[in-house]
Formats: C-alpha cells, structure tokens, sequence
C-alpha cells in the first residue's frame, strides 16, 4: 500500500486514477479547493488547497510524506517551483501531468526528445504570464532543473470520454445532426487522441514503475485524421456532414490543427505499458453519445 497525494481528481480522468489507485489498495488523500464534488466520499482523506498559494502548498506536502505525488493542477513555472521547495523530502516519486503542447506541430511522429525541459530557460512567473502552453513548458522545465526528487511529466494529448466537460465530441455530433458547418482546414492531419480511462490508468501504473522519470508520452495506439473522425461521426449520426476549410469560431473544430501532431508512446511502452488501439474506441465513443442524443 502506498500513501499517495493527488492534487486534482475530482473531474474527468481525475476521478478514475483516484478509484484506480483506491481499487489498488492505497492510501489516498485528495488536495483541492473543496469546491467539486466527487464520489469517493468516506475512501479519501482530503485537504483544502490553494494550488497559487505556496503556504497551502506547504502544508499539504506537510501531511507527508508521500510514496506518490500526483500533480494536475501544476501551470506555470512558480506552481513548479513552490512544488520543488514543498515537497523537498517529503516524497518518493511525483507524478505531473503535462501536455503534448509542449511540442511544436509536425509531420512526423513526435518523440520526447522534441521538447527538452533540461535545458529549457526558465522564466519564474505566475500563470497570467504564459499561455497554458508555455506555462506547462516552463513548468517542466523547473521541475527538470530543481527538485530534488524524481519527477515524471506525462505529456498527454486531447483526453476524451463521455464525462468529458468540453464536450469536444458533441460538438462534432451535435454538428453533423444540426446540418451545421465545420470548419477543418487540414482534413488528413494526423492526430493522438487517450480515452479518459486509459489516461487515467496509464497515470496509476506509473506509481509502480519508479524508473520511469523524466518526460514520457502517453497516448492511444495509432492516430486519425479529422476525416476519420467526421466519417465515425456521420455514420453514427446517420447524416452527411457540412465540412469546410473555414468557418467562423464557433463552427471550428476543436480539433482543427495546422499540422500533423501525434507522438510517439516508444518510451513507455519500453516499460512495459500497452496502450489501446484508437480505431477500437473512438468510434464506439462517438456512438454512444450520438445515441444519447448528443448529451452523453
């Protein structure tokens, strides 16, 4: 049994790694602002945090120490420095999910090394500085360059599932059902794409696997294209979709991209971690909330 920590985990992915780790045995405390309800109540512990608040930050690490840290909410460079200064000897392995934002687009598979957060120059600042972007590069660069404890930052693409509070998909269902326009200037791009389950899965088996440190990528086997996807989406819809290469903002995709961006998983599944096959369960998704009507 381990003493873990997840900062975050109230919502979407969130709450799956906490049953996960909860289903695994753990001892797992929650630190949010108590503002988000969950349905783990009377299998957590839980605290109040303010995640811009290096003294709430310090207490937190305070309840330590902790076998595993899980940090969601880190997004600018001094959330990761209070972190560095916090929880100095006061945990074995942290855990910060990051972004495939990081990277810049391209053509071909992206692999970790395409971003290096050990030489990156940091600029400590608080997150109205940066993009959310730049801010997850800045802050993995910090972690990289100060803590003191091994550090993991899981560089994650667009998550999706049912609960997803975006509504990503919908808005292609919804679309397609509506006779409505998408805008989609690069159709045959291709994408990575992680369910929401496998996301947090992917999260609850690194807890186990200390070695892995450094950043790694993590997404579903395989990628698509916006062809792809509007194509899953016409037949569960059962309706031709209006697909253009431009479109006011509220018509464009949110998965509209100028480039190919899609990374390559290499790393982890070195260690062992086989990631589903995206063709398996993105159309089966968007099935299901178009048989919902659009509300999943």
């Amino acid at each position: 049994m381990k003493k873990v920590l997840v900062m975050g985990g109230t919502r979407f992915f969130g709450k799956k790694l906490v049953q996960h780790l909860l289903d695994e045995g753990n001892e797992v405390t929650i630190a949010t602002r108590g503002r988000t309800p969950d349905p783990h109540e009377g299998q957590v512990k839980r605290l109040v945090l303010d995640r811009e608040d290096a003294g709430s930050l310090r207490a937190a690490a305070d309840a330590g120490p902790w076998d595993v840290v899980y940090d969601q909410i880190c997004y600018s460079p001094q959330n990761a420095a209070d972190a560095c200064e916090a929880f100095q000897g006061k945990t074995s392995r942290y855990i910060v999910v990051s972004t495939r934002g990081v990277y810049d687009h391209q053509p071909q598979r992206i692999t970790e090394g395409d971003f290096n957060p050990y030489a990156y120059p940091v600029k400590l600042a608080g997150r109205s500085e940066f993009t959310y972007e730049e801010g997850k590069r800045q802050s993995e660069a910090v972690f990289f360059q100060q803590a003191n404890f091994p550090v993991c930052a899981v560089r994650i693409p667009i998550v999706l599932g049912t609960d997803d509070y975006t509504r990503r998909l919908h808005f292609h269902v919804e679309h397609v059902r509506g006779g409505l326009p998408i805008g989609v200037p690069q159709p045959e791009a291709r994408m990575s794409f992680i369910h929401s389950g496998e996301a947090a899965s992917f999260l609850a088996w690194l807890a186990n696997v200390p070695q892995l440190t450094g950043p790694v990528n993590a997404c579903s086997d395989g990628e698509v294209t916006m062809r792809d996807i509007i194509a899953w989406t016409e037949e569960a819809v059962g309706r031709q979709a209006i697909m253009t290469p431009a479109a006011e903002a509220e018509h464009l995709s949110p998965f509209a991209i100028p480039d190919s961006y899609y990374l390559d998983t290499s790393k982890a599944r070195a260690e062992g971690y086989r990631f589903e096959s995206i063709r398996d369960w993105m159309p089966a998704l968007i099935r299901e909330i178009a048989s919902a009507g659009g509300e999943a």
